[in-house]
């Protein structure tokens, strides 16, 4: 079964070249091209979405280069929304999932752990569980995310 990944806000940071934030874009690109040869279902949590937009409005440059990746990044939604090409928007938890995450997130945050990663790291359990033949990996340039990557249970 193909492998399963999630992708966090510092790579799509990377794929829209968002000022400052995209030192890393050439190496993303070409995991991009390896993830889609291998068919690899790349799904998109709305957290990423979220931060990835955050990060844009803050863009300290002209209001042109703002708007530049804010339209890209409403195209990659939309594709994913309307094609899920190459990623599937992951939704929100359903509400009672959602008290439980954020029921946990006071500790989280005692360790420094921002709710866009809990929520990822739920995205990645819940995904998990539901997929127990695959692979399912957390992509990320963030050294506090990289670990979460289970191999496929048989």
């Amino acid at each position: 079964m193909k492998s399963i990944v999630l992708v966090d806000t510092s790579i799509l940071l990377n794929v829209l070249r968002v000022p400052s934030k995209s030192s890393d874009r050439d190496a993303v690109m070409t995991e991009l091209e390896e993830h889609i040869r291998a068919d690899s279902q790349l799904l998109l949590p709305m957290a990423t979405v979220v931060e990835t937009g955050n990060h844009i409005g803050q863009i300290g440059q002209s209001g042109a280069e703002r708007r530049r990746c804010a339209v890209e990044l409403a195209a990659v939604v939309r594709d994913a929304v309307t094609t899920q090409v190459p990623w599937v928007l992951v939704p929100l938890p359903d509400q009672d999932d959602l008290v439980a995450l954020l029921d946990r997130f006071p500790d989280d945050a005692t360790r420094g752990v921002g709710l866009g990663d809990v929520s990822i790291v739920d995205a990645w359990h819940r995904t998990c569980e539901r997929f127990q033949g695959s692979q399912v990996t957390v992509w990320s340039l963030g050294t506090h995310l990289q670990g979460y990557d289970r191999a496929p249970r048989i």
